[in-house]
C-alpha cells in the first residue's frame, strides 16, 4: 500500500510556507555532496514528480525544468569534498541543506528534512524518513539536488578522463576501483572514504 503524503497531515496544512530538503551524493568516493530545498506552489503541481531515484534521467531533467519553473522558491548548495573529509558525511550532508534552506529567497516557516536528522538551526522542522517518496517538495528537492550532481560529475569526465565519472557519478562501481588503482586519486576524492584511504596507504 502505498504510503500517504504528509501534505495530508493537518500539521502541515498550518504551514503556509514549508519547504522540503534533500540532498544526494553521500555515498560516491568523489565529488561534493549537494543539496536543494524546495517551497512549491500548491496551485501549479509538477508533473510526474517522484523519488529522483525513481526518476529515468529523462524525467529527472524534465522535472528540473519545471520545478524550476513553478516552485515558489528553490536553492541549491553543497558541502565540499574537503568539509566531507573534515567533518564526516552525515555532518556534511546536513551542512549543505542548512545551506539550501538559508539560500531560499523566500525563508520557510517549517521545513521538511529527508532522512532521521535535522540540522542543528533556527528553523521548525521534522525529519522523515524516506521523506523523497512522503512529502512532494522533499521530492522536488531531491531532484534538482540529483540532476546537479549528475551533471557536475559527467562534466568531471572532461576533467579527469579514464575514471568513468560520466557513468557511476563517483559511486565505487568495479569500473571506479579499477581506475583508482590504476590512476591514483583526483582532487575530487574524498580521502577520508575507505576504498580511497587504503590506496593512499598502500602507495
Amino acid at each position: 500500500m502505498e504510503a500517504p503524503s504528509l501534505f495530508a497531515d493537518a500539521e502541515f496544512m498550518q504551514h503556509k510556507l514549508a519547504a522540503g530538503t534533500d540532498e544526494v551524493g553521500r555515498g560516491p568516493l568523489a565529488g561534493d555532496v549537494v543539496a536543494a530545498a524546495v517551497i512549491l506552489d500548491p496551485e501549479l503541481p509538477i508533473d510526474g514528480l517522484d523519488d529522483s531515484k525513481k526518476l529515468t534521467a529523462r524525467q529527472r531533467e524534465a522535472c528540473f525544468e519545471e520545478i524550476q519553473r513553478k516552485a515558489r522558491s528553490f536553492a541549491v548548495a553543497r558541502a565540499t569534498v574537503a568539509e566531507i573529509d573534515q567533518l564526516n558525511i552525515l555532518q556534511a550532508s546536513l551542512l549543505a541543506m542548512q545551506r539550501a534552506v538559508t539560500a531560499l529567497d523566500l525563508q520557510p516557516e517549517f521545513v521538511y528534512v529527508d532522512g532521521n536528522h535535522c540540522p542543528n538551526w533556527q528553523y521548525r522542522s521534522q525529519a522523515v524518513v524516506k521523506g523523497d517518496s512522503l512529502v512532494p517538495a522533499i521530492a522536488a528537492a531531491s531532484v534538482l539536488a540529483k540532476v546537479t550532481r549528475d551533471r557536475e560529475m559527467i562534466a568531471f569526465e572532461q576533467t579527469y578522463p579514464g575514471y568513468g565519472f560520466a557513468q557511476h557519478k563517483g559511486y565505487p562501481t568495479a569500473q571506479h576501483l579499477q581506475a583508482l588503482r590504476q590512476l591514483g586519486p583526483t582532487p575530487i576524492h574524498r580521502l577520508s572514504y575507505a576504498p580511497v584511504a587504503q590506496l593512499l596507504a598502500e602507495a
